[in-house]
């Protein structure tokens, strides 16, 4: 099940992340210094990082919010509300972790998934959470949403970047060991050929 998840999700980052014309080119693997460069986008770490932080703020803010305005809201807004709160609190919990994880350890299928979900599911509805009126927006609520709905943009355009950045990182890093491969053969191939001509030469005297 793990694994057909990876695959689905590495697929879908082929398919939204094209590989560049120069990462493909062999000729530029120059630009990779294998074991020195980190491509961890230390931005997106950052607001990973401070947003972790934040959840549990944001989490109890909401819940005081909720229960001061429980009275006030209609038997629907509770139910879709209190389902949203729900939704919301374990999927960022989901995505905080793999995205962290997946940044920290230049993972594409984690970093990517954090990304999904981070657009897919959190930006709409940290927005609908946020500029919905009829859910009778308490002023501490609105400025946690907003503080919240920031963090979660910023991670959508950073983490686009990032993980284009590490894509292209890997498709050059697999280009470099396959050029590395080919210049090594040349070499076994000659050393093979010494080593048969002195056994001939051997065997004639």
């Amino acid at each position: 099940m793990e694994a057909t998840l990876r695959r689905t999700v590495t697929n879908f980052t082929d398919v939204l992340f094209p590989v560049s014309k120069n990462a493909q080119d062999p000729n530029q693997h120059q630009i990779l210094k294998t074991g020195n460069e980190y491509v961890s986008n230390l931005p997106l770490q950052m607001a990973l990082y401070f947003n972790m932080f934040f959840m549990p703020f944001w989490l109890t803010s909401i819940l005081v919010c909720f229960e001061i305005k429980y009275t006030r809201l209609s038997i629907l807004y509770v139910i879709v509300l209190i389902a949203i709160y729900f939704v919301y609190t374990l999927i960022e919990i989901i995505r905080l972790y793999i995205g962290y994880t997946g940044n920290l350890t230049e993972r594409v299928p984690e970093l990517a998934g954090s990304w999904l979900l981070t657009l897919l599911i959190q930006f709409p509805l940290i927005l609908l959470l946020t500029f919905n009126d009829d859910a009778v927006l308490l002023p501490l609520e609105r400025a946690v949403h907003i503080i919240e709905a920031l963090f979660v943009l910023f991670e959508v355009v950073c983490g686009y970047f990032a993980i284009r950045t590490m894509v292209n990182y890997q498709v050059t890093k697999f280009h470099l060991r396959q050029f590395t491969d080919l210049e090594q053969l040349p070499g076994e191939e000659v050393h093979w050929h010494d080593g048969y001509d002195s056994y001939h030469q051997n065997l004639l005297t």
